[in-house]
């Protein structure tokens, strides 16, 4: 009797303590940065960091509770046409000797709808840290592979302007009369991201 006591009073109070959170890594091989940016006013030119490391903070359940904090190799940035790389990593605009990665690091995870929610976080980029508001999904899972590992899906897009960096560097262009610049000021970011945890 004093057993099955003790057993239920275990049981009680498991349940009502919150979940506790654990550290789960981003998959480096499975999550990708990824970036838009007009050109000459006409088209996009899309891009990505293929390198994305970092650690989530997250109980599994609650995601308004978890804390992200990821770093963005920029020398892995991939716009499919070498040159154009080789460019972006220059002083005129990512500046990879100097400032070799780039961090994001999460300050809250609010509610937006069902299934919805807004990333608030801190976006370090050649030095200078601003903050953004992302859009993001629920994130889906958990699947649980042969090895027991459990993995997490999630996506967030939102929008940056690089000036407010310090990446100044653009051309003037005309096209049909209006004059503007040939690379965006305004640039779409999306982030898609895998993260998993040994049991």
């Amino acid at each position: 009797m004093v057993k099955r006591l003790v057993f239920l009073i275990t049981v009680i109070v498991a349940m009502a303590m919150p979940a506790m959170a654990q550290t789960w890594q981003i998959d480096t091989a499975h999550s990708a940065a990824h970036f838009a940016v007009r050109h000459n006013m006409i088209a996009s030119v899309r891009g990505t960091f293929d390198k994305v490391t970092g650690t989530v903070e997250f109980d599994g359940k609650d995601i308004t509770k978890a804390k992200i904090s990821a770093t963005i190799d920029v020398a892995t940035v991939n716009t499919r046409v070498q040159q154009r790389n080789d460019h972006l990593k220059t002083a005129d605009f990512f500046n990879v000797a100097k400032f070799p990665s780039m961090t994001f690091v999460s300050t809250s995870i609010t509610p937006a709808g069902p299934g919805k929610f807004k990333l608030n976080g801190n976006l370090t980029l050649l030095g200078v840290t601003k903050p953004v508001i992302l859009d993001m999904d629920a994130p889906v899972g958990p699947f649980i592979d042969p090895q027991g590992v459990h993995h997490f899906g999630a996506q967030a897009v939102g929008k940056i302007k690089r000036t407010d960096f310090g990446m100044n560097w653009a051309n003037a262009v005309t096209v049909a009369g209006i004059v503007g610049i040939d690379i965006s000021d305004e640039v779409a970011i999306t982030l898609d991201a895998e993260i998993t945890r040994r049991p």
